[in-house]
């Protein structure tokens, strides 16, 4: 079992806003909706800041990564919280492999994913910077097949964004889209996924 992080296991969308906004901020920037900026969340921090500058990316994209990097690594769990029902999944699904497979940063993943005690329910935690290549590339879940040595039939990626879908499909394993974490409702439904479930808890009546 594979799990996004950000809007799958964590509500984590507020401190994302808040990091993105004190960054335009600083940056003499004016601020954007939360609904704009959590529609950028998905391919990782730098396309953040970046579809957050706008037509000013390529001026200032280095040094708003580095304002943004520095206020998020200092307020990352101001509002972070576990979604409702995820250590009844974890507990549920105690003996599958489970592992984390995320485009944040390996670093800040492991922060939250211990100051919330998801740590232990995982065998390992794959952030954008642990391997060359991150979601929506097949190989992550290459990797994690021979890894693993599990079946493309008997693995399911579980995320609410369109790339926890593609990296499934891309690789052949099963796709589980999650309706409300911080993605596009309507854009995983036009995905197609798999399974969909509007409550995390689903899943343990999905899968045995």
């Amino acid at each position: 079992m594979i799990f996004d992080l950000d809007g799958t296991l964590v509500s984590s969308g507020t401190d994302l806003v808040a990091a993105v906004n004190y960054t335009l901020n600083e940056l003499g920037m004016p601020q954007r909706t939360e609904k704009e900026i959590i529609g950028f969340v998905g391919d990782g921090v730098r396309s953040l800041i970046e579809r957050s500058l706008g037509d000013r990316q390529e001026k200032l994209a280095d040094n708003a990564l580095k304002i943004f990097t520095d206020y998020y690594s200092e307020h990352l769990l101001d509002n972070t919280n576990l979604y409702p029902d995820v250590l009844d999944v974890l507990t549920n699904f105690a003996d599958k492999t489970k592992v984390i497979l995320t485009n944040k940063r390996y670093k800040l993943t492991l922060r939250i994913a211990r100051a919330l005690n998801l740590e232990n329910h995982f065998h390992e935690i794959i952030g954008a910077d642990t391997l060359p290549y991150k979601k929506p590339d097949a190989r992550l879940i290459d990797y994690l097949l021979r890894k693993y040595e599990a079946d493309k039939d008997k693995t399911v990626m579980i995320g609410d964004g369109i790339n926890d879908i593609y990296v499934a499909k891309n690789s052949g394993i099963i796709s589980a889209a999650y309706l409300n974490g911080l993605g596009s409702k309507d854009d995983l439904l036009a995905a197609k996924a798999d399974y969909y479930c509007e409550s995390l808890l689903e899943l343990n009546s999905l899968f045995i």
